[in-house]
């Protein structure tokens, strides 16, 4: 059996990153991952020939995030993308009504201006709310407010349908009351033409990572811990496990003892989204190339109801549409010919005969990968914000819980992983540690 300080289950950017700072301070680190790379969700293709990140995409708002100062320092490219918060607005995008005709600006502007209105009574309605009550719920409670007819009030609650499904992976109903309360964006938003894989790349260098190595059981103790692979035991006095929600909830890894209530709890309650993203590279640009997306209203848009115009990262021509929540689980169910026929149908009863063959597509299937089991977590009904953070509560001081399921104000992003995964190393080591200091890993350095 192999002794260390410290064991990291999970080479995703929490772990790399627990294990980079622990490393510094002297510790003895092993990570293991039961993939054959590291990154986890955050995984770029370039099979292609060009990039195509098919986890995680943006840094959402660069303002304050701690991302931002670190791919600076790695020498990463961007490229601006700003999408919002899924905004009815705020960037250029064409609405298409039910019928396929594109909203004139008048219309599309008196439908933006009811979903504002309409968030500022839900904003209220969301305030006061009962304990266990969705998203759904309140949004019903808050357009019952509005004396519009049928038509004008399933426009704003099917926005909020798919802002939920882009949002958190989840049904409208799943989703709890103050489950998109930290939806908020502080500054643009960025995406990476090299690929995003570049930053936990260079997080993991360096670093003792053990591939291939599927984790079964941790056995843990005041004393320390034991993870057990199926091929090896690996002992430390502490054990970091950054793996996802969904593997969490599905108990495919045994703790041995249980984990305590406080973290049990909130794994119990937290929920686990489903997201699905199909990239579809087009021999030539045919959409608008003056706007950032299409939407797409009414019963044309139940499952792909957006397209995002990716083609500035790619460098090709290029449209990247979502489903989520239960539509996501269905799409996922569905071969990639089926994906691809279905999302081509919709986009052409928009453009017609001037969508032409694809060059190339790409569907994401993160809900039925066993090391996933899920896109990203969220607040579901009976859950709260804190339950994140409780996640994370150390047992026994020996066993530590990080990933975006463990942070509170950031959770489903890149950078709520990387200030967990700073968290665990701070709490092992008991003491503050500067972020910065993995700065020090550019090339240059």
């Amino acid at each position: 059996m192999s002794a260390f300080d410290t064991v990291v289950v999970g080479a995703g950017v929490a772990g790399v990153t627990a294990a980079n700072l622990l490393s510094r301070a002297g510790q003895r680190v092993v990570v293991l991952e039961a993939r054959d790379r590291v990154g986890g969700r955050l995984w770029t293709d370039r099979s292609a020939g060009l990039c195509v990140d098919l986890g995680v995409s943006w840094i959402h708002g660069v303002d304050g995030n701690p991302l931002t100062d670190l791919v600076e320092a790695f020498g990463i490219d961007t490229v601006e993308f700003t999408v919002g918060a899924f905004q009815p607005d705020s960037r250029p995008i064409a609405n298409y009504d039910p019928s396929f005709t594109l909203l004139n600006p008048v219309a599309a502007q008196r439908w933006a201006d009811d979903v504002h209105d309409v968030d500022q009574e839900l904003e209220r309605v969301i305030a006061s709310c009962e304990p266990g009550q969705s998203y759904a719920a309140v949004a019903a409670q808050a357009l019952a407010t509005r004396d519009w007819d049928t038509e004008r009030k399933q426009r704003v609650w099917e926005f909020y349908r798919h802002r939920t499904e882009e949002q958190c992976g989840a049904h409208i109903s799943d989703v709890a009351a103050h489950g998109l309360d930290e939806d908020v964006i502080f500054g643009d938003e960025v995406v990476f033409p090299g690929g995003y894989d570049q930053l936990v790349l260079t997080l993991a260098r360096g670093l003792d990572v053990r591939l291939n190595q599927v984790v079964k059981s941790v056995v843990w103790s005041a004393e320390g811990g034991r993870v057990d692979t199926a091929a090896a035991s690996f002992q430390g006095r502490n054990v970091v496990v950054t793996v996802p929600l969904g593997v969490l909830k599905s108990g495919s890894i045994e703790f041995v003892p249980e984990l305590p209530p406080e973290v049990a709890g909130p794994i119990e309650r937290l929920g686990m989204g489903v997201f699905v993203k199909v990239f579809i590279q087009f021999p030539q640009h045919f959409w608008p190339s003056d706007i950032y997306a299409m939407r797409q209203q009414g019963a044309g848009g139940d499952v792909w109801h957006s397209w995002y115009d990716v083609s500035g990262s790619s460098g090709q021509p290029m449209l990247l549409t979502f489903a989520g929540g239960p539509r996501g689980r269905e799409v996922e169910a569905m071969t990639d010919e089926q994906v691809l026929a279905s999302a081509l149908a919709s986009l052409r009863q928009i453009y017609g005969d001037k969508v032409p063959s694809p060059v190339n597509h790409w569907v994401t299937r993160w809900g039925g990968d066993p090391y996933s089991l899920g896109s990203y977590s969220y607040v579901a009904v009976g859950a709260s914000h804190e339950d994140h953070d409780a996640m994370a509560t150390p047992a026994a001081g020996v066993v530590h819980l990080a990933g975006e399921a463990t942070w509170s104000t950031d959770p489903a992003t890149v950078n709520g992983a990387l200030l967990s995964g700073h968290r665990a190393a701070e709490r092992i080591l008991g003491e503050s540690i500067d972020l910065r200091e993995l700065h020090q890993l550019a090339p240059s350095s």
